[in-house]
């Protein structure tokens, strides 16, 4: 047997280890590790509850919109105005959340994944007259003609082996790659028309919003999501199509626990504090592989399980009851991530989970794109449940988003209320339900004394990046890649793929705090 470590795994957000025991070419066992503490739920307490909304964004610079949304549900709910919400509110905190999922499906395919498929190396071939292309191709030729691949980052360093995509193939997706980058830049710019600024928005606050919609803002917002509509339709779905045309055989690969969970995001109305049941655009539901029935969803049922987390306490506990202590003297531990389950067993959350609830839950708009899909593909709904379909999710979910947000920037009334009014509760208890784009986000608070007593996030790369629970049970990440073949232990091409495809966010899963400011380590990392 061979062990096979990757420490850190680049182009993902955060810190993450990958250790795969290999025996004849095979993953026989494998430990996802997140390496750095998480500790946001120390520093939040005894602060004032609205501080929530902002500091709770900066635990990522990728998904803030995700936690600043999740943090203000939480206190609507705490404060006692979920059912009191304007139009204007939900619709714009919609729209805001919006092109943060363009943004981060976008930055996550071209900037982080796609490189896996792609030779960069290519270009340097390139006879064409793109003139971003020429510029990589001078780029390209430089370092080869040097003999010198250090002056490729971030293109380098790489695994060697498996590209396949055909030479014209892979120099258009590079130029895509460039294009890709200002489209992102485009994504925020629309977020910023109403959440004031990107990343970490002023705008989203309990109750709904600041901003106020405008014809100047309507008109603005929607010439940017058209272009960005445009890229989507006519790029970044084609480019996720010939990926999966060249590499079918990931389809199979990566298939992880066969579980998942959507707890629904995009508010369609706003009735109440139940978020179970409210009315979303992607539902609320569990499903599993092995049966492909929607599995109503009940949020009492979520517990966090620390048997081999670095973590003292009791375990199975449920969110709102944990108390966040690290304990890195844990013999078993072997992450600084938690292990939430539902129903004590492990769900992947993600694109794939939102869009396979609500293909199963009769949604006639992602039945036809997932039947299309599939269908070009000649595949049944099982291949779903892999690395590629994951891809494949993410790619048709951001589509469906930025399509619907032309009708919401519609919805919208000019001079009508965007938030409500509240007061601070002396005592209350409040849960946030939402979705960032890398899956199920859950924030929960209590308040005693007008302040934060305890304040829990479990968000999704805690789920699909967990460890083992106390039961043996491997988390989604780990058992994607038990029973995975590796034909170069030297270039294990194979698990960061698998790896990749559940889009990581580490910033969010764990987090680093040393009061005195010490220097903790240096890492350099490409």
């Amino acid at each position: 047997m061979q062990k096979i470590v990757i420490d850190p795994i680049t182009r993902i957000e955060g810190h993450l280890k990958i250790e795969a025991t290999v025996d004849g070419g095979e993953v026989k066992d494998a430990k996802c590790v997140g390496t750095l503490f998480r500790g946001f739920e120390i520093f939040m307490k005894d602060r004032d509850p609205r501080d929530a909304v902002h500091i709770t964004q900066r635990i990522c610079g990728v998904c803030p919109t995700s936690h600043g949304t999740t943090a203000a549900l939480n206190l609507d709910a705490a404060f006692g105005v979920a059912d009191k919400i304007p139009n204007n509110g939900r619709i714009l905190r919609n729209l805001i959340q919006g092109a943060n999922y363009i943004a981060s499906h976008i930055v996550h395919f071209y900037h982080l994944a796609a490189l896996d498929y792609v030779d960069v190396t290519e270009v340097a071939d390139y006879d064409g007259t793109d003139p971003e292309l020429l510029k990589v191709k001078d780029f390209i030729s430089r370092a080869l003609a040097a003999g010198d691949m250090s002056m490729l980052a971030p293109f380098y360093p790489r695994y060697e082996g498996d590209y396949r995509l055909p030479k014209k193939v892979a120099q258009a997706a590079v130029a895509h790659y460039v294009e890709a980058l200002n489209m992102r830049r485009l994504a925020h710019e629309l977020s910023a028309i109403y959440s004031g600024r990107m990343p970490h928005s002023v705008a989203v606050v309990a109750g709904g919003v600041t901003s106020h919609p405008s014809i100047d803002s309507i008109s603005s917002f929607m010439s940017k999501l058209n272009t960005l509509r445009h890229f989507i339709d006519n790029v970044y779905l084609p480019d996720v199509i010939a990926v999966a045309e060249t590499y079918p055989d990931y389809f199979g690969i990566g298939v992880g626990c066969g579980n998942l969970l959507s707890y629904g995001v995009f508010d369609l109305e706003a009735n109440g504090t139940n978020l179970a049941t409210r009315q979303r655009l992607f539902t609320q539901g569990t499903v599993s592989a092995s049966d492909l029935t929607l599995h109503t969803f009940d949020p009492n049922k979520i517990t966090e399980d620390i048997k081999y987390g670095w973590f003292k306490g009791e375990t199975n506990e449920y969110p709102l009851n944990e108390v966040t202590e690290p304990d890195h003297t844990k013999a078993e531990g072997y992450s600084w991530l938690k292990a939430p389950r539902y129903e004590n067993t492990p769900y992947e959350v993600g694109p794939l989970a939102r869009m396979v609830v609500n293909y199963v839950a009769g949604d006639p708009v992602v039945q036809k794109m997932v039947n299309d899909t599939l269908a070009h593909f000649g595949a049944g709904p099982a291949a779903l449940f892999s690395t590629l379909g994951r891809h494949a999710a993410r790619a048709l979910e951001c589509k469906i988003v930025a399509d619907e947000m032309v009708k919401w920037v519609m919805e919208l009334k000019i001079g009508e209320p965007v938030c409500a009014d509240y007061e601070i509760p002396e005592s209350a208890e409040g849960m946030g339900l939402w979705e960032a784009p890398r899956g199920a986000l859950g924030h929960w608070i209590k308040i005693e004394n007008h302040k934060i007593s305890n304040y829990q996030c479990v968000v999704p790369t805690t789920w699909n990046c967990s460890p083992k629970d106390g039961q043996g049970v491997y988390g989604p990440v780990e058992q994607a890649l038990i029973g995975t073949k590796v034909r170069d232990n030297d270039n294990p091409f194979e698990l960061v793929r698998i790896v990749r495809s559940f889009d990581p966010c580490l910033a969010c899963a764990v987090h680093l705090v040393s009061p005195t400011g010490n220097e903790i380590s240096r890492f350099r990392v490409y």
